[in-house]
């Protein structure tokens, strides 16, 4: 028998295609889905109760909320509980997209951090220059290396 037409079968079932199966003989191999309002040729699905029809789901979902939030002008962002987010200024251009940043609040006397560029700035060819206002994600482990993530406006 062979499982593909099975699982279509089971699938159809559950998804409301088809609403009931039967497998006709084993002899022959052959899975075959019966309808018991619509004929075998021409299947209409059924509305699942409680779900409108016009119902995105997945991609179309997904690219629907996107198109919301382009219209948005406020940085909405993933709230991540290791790094320590602080703003800064670029006080120093390096190689290597590199950059030394003074940390607003820490007083004249604090070392400037090391800063790198992170990947979607990168991605997407921000131009970081001396003087300009960052935001800068330090780990918790190493407060003298930083990692770039906002270039202020």
């Amino acid at each position: 028998m062979n499982r593909f037409t099975i699982l279509f079968t089971l699938i159809c079932c559950i998804f409301g295609i088809v609403e009931s199966f039967s497998f006709v003989s084993l002899s022959n191999q052959k899975c075959a889905a019966s309808a018991s309002s619509t004929s075998s040729t021409s299947f209409q699905p059924r509305h699942i109760a409680g779900v409108p029809a016009t119902v995105l789901f997945g991609k179309k979902a997904a690219r629907a909320a996107g198109n919301e939030r382009k219209n948005k002008t406020e940085r909405v962002k993933k709230v991540k509980d290791d790094v320590i987010e602080v703003e800064g200024k670029v006080i120093e251009s390096l190689p290597n997209a590199m950059f030394r940043v003074t940390l607003d609040g820490m007083g004249e006397d604090a070392p400037p951090v090391l800063a790198t560029i992170s990947g979607k700035i990168r991605k997407n060819f921000v131009k970081i220059l001396v003087g300009d206002a960052v935001t800068v994600e330090l780990s918790p482990y190493d407060l003298t290396r930083g990692r770039i993530t906002f270039r202020k406006r």
